[in-house]
């Protein structure tokens, strides 16, 4: 009986390995080709331009994205403040601050925010198409946006982005 587990073991021993599929392996600390690219609002509908500036942040249009990756680019959004929105959301449209104290619930309408702070319009509306998690955090660091035409990073060279 023993001879036949032993020849048994023997048998497997002989047997091919299966091969296993290669994978290419790349190392941690290599880093992706971060490109710039700028984009225009004037006259750009507010969700439909914050839909391909979060698609660009993170790396989506890529062929090698990976979700928990940083494989986005960089964006420049210029004329923040002639952003516009369809219907009647110039008026209707909220955004909320609450302080966490009773009463702290801050209130204020779309149109009377485009004036104050153009660009946090933008960047609401962006960070909120974003995964809420750290790597959410480190991806909307790469988002720069302007209430003007101008902007201080021309020396990155940034392709005009189409929306």
């Amino acid at each position: 009986m023993a001879t036949l587990v032993t020849e048994k073991k023997e048998e497997k021993m002989k047997q091919p390995a299966l091969a296993k599929k290669a994978v290419e392996k790349k190392s941690p600390k290599e880093k992706v080709a971060k490109d710039w690219y700028l984009v225009d609002a004037k006259g750009k509908v507010l969700g439909r331009m914050a839909t391909r500036i979060a698609i660009v942040l993170m790396g989506k249009n890529k062929p090698s994205w990976q979700p928990y990756k940083d494989s986005g680019d960089y964006v420049i959004v210029t004329n923040a403040s002639k952003v516009e929105m369809t219907g009647r959301k110039m008026d209707d449209k909220v955004y909320y601050h609450y302080s966490g104290y009773p009463g702290g619930l801050k209130t204020e309408k779309f149109g009377s925010l485009i004036k104050r702070k153009p660009q946090d319009v933008i960047y609401h509306s962006v960070k909120g198409m974003l995964p809420k998690t750290r790597l959410g955090n480190a991806i909307i660091k790469k988002l720069f946006v302007y209430p003007g035409e101008t902007h201080p990073h021309e020396s990155q060279k940034p392709k005009e982005l189409e929306v």
